[in-house]
């Protein structure tokens, strides 16, 4: 178990972005909100369980078949997409109470896939740049 991505600025994003997601499926579940609102902050939640997972357990060391930081921004800036038209819409259908509170707690998981994909694009840039940079021995 990789310790020190739970305890990193990433990990703890990663973290973050389950929790929110979890408690935005929870107030859409609870709602009764229609079945794409919950059907989104589900997928969601589970996806990024998994990536959470992936690099808790130095799976993306081990499973070098795809680039998994790249995977993790795509799904990032995808699922960042989604949220806004579903949340603005839930935002402004406001069937209910819970409704509304999936609807804002989705427009900031929204803000911190977008941080995380920063995050992310951020990391591979270095990395990259790192690499050329190293003098040859």
């Amino acid at each position: 178990v990789n310790r020190a991505y739970a305890r990193s600025p990433r990990g703890a994003l990663k973290i973050a972005r389950t929790l929110v997601a979890l408690a935005t499926l929870l107030c859409f579940v609870a709602s009764e909100a229609h079945e794409a609102y919950t059907a989104l902050a589900g997928m969601e939640t589970v996806i990024t369980v998994l990536f959470l997972l992936l690099y808790l357990l130095k799976l993306d060391t081990s499973m070098r078949c795809l680039l998994w930081p790249l995977a993790d921004i795509f799904n990032s800036v995808i699922a960042a997409l989604f949220l806004l038209v579903v949340c603005l819409f839930a935002v402004i259908i406001r069937t209910n109470k819970g409704t509304l509170a999936g609807g804002v707690l989705g427009l900031i998981l929204l803000v911190l896939c977008l941080v995380d994909a920063f995050l992310l694009c951020k990391k591979i840039s270095l990395d990259k740049a790192r690499g050329r940079s190293a003098p040859a021995k």
